[in-house]
């Protein structure tokens, strides 16, 4: 069984990971934790902590085999898995999501597109089909998606996450301004862009 991570370590997993497939693709073999942390802006101390609790990928004196400890965090964040997604919801920020070009290069593929407006559907976006929101629980289960992205009104987010759990989804990326209710076995996150924009207005006012 994998060992479950703080909150705050894990918010730290994916920066180690980006540093150390940049470090790889362009040829670094070993990397010490005070060079990683001038990088990442982390404490050397923190950084050994963390890396203990990953599994023995340092060398004591040498520094920590970049490729091996990439492959290491890459199995703790489940990118050696090709996830399936769908987006539904394609307004501005549904196709931009649809259009990035980040997903696949780690392992996340956008699978199948859904919305009510008749203009959108049977349309492509960067290749995928748009489906009329009605077929969403057929085409979830047809396609095996495992991750559903909520980029709807707030009105509708609850409506749409039930249809998603319903249809065998096993994370949802809510992009909705407003709460969702989900079952315990299903994985939630929850990205508020007004938090962070209201966070910004703070800091800025404050100054």
């Amino acid at each position: 069984m994998q060992k479950i991570f703080s909150r705050a370590t894990l918010d730290r997993i994916p920066l180690y990971y980006r540093a150390l497939k940049v470090l790889n693709d362009s040829g670094e073999k070993i990397i010490s934790s005070s060079k990683l942390a001038k990088i990442l802006e982390i404490t050397p101390e923190q950084i050994r902590k963390d890396f203990s609790d990953f599994g023995q990928f340092g060398i004591k004196g040498v520094g920590y085999n970049v490729d091996k400890l990439k492959r290491g965090i890459e199995k703790i964040l489940g990118l050696q898995y090709k996830w399936k997604m769908a987006i539904v919801g394609v307004g501005h920020l549904g196709t931009a999501l649809a259009n990035d070009k980040i997903f696949p290069l780690q392992g996340f593929q956008v699978s199948a597109l859904f919305d009510i407006d008749e203009n959108l559907i049977g349309k492509k976006i960067n290749g995928v089909k748009v489906y009329d929101f009605a077929k969403l629980d057929a085409v979830i289960r047809r396609k095996i998606i495992d991750i559903g992205i909520i980029t709807v009104p707030d009105t509708q987010a609850q409506i749409v996450a039930d249809a998603l759990i319903g249809a065998g989804v096993k994370g949802i990326w809510n992009f909705a301004p407003t709460k969702i209710s989900v079952p315990p076995e299903i994985h939630l996150v929850n990205e508020d862009l007004f938090i962070g924009l209201t966070t910004l207005s703070h800091h800025l006012a404050n100054e």
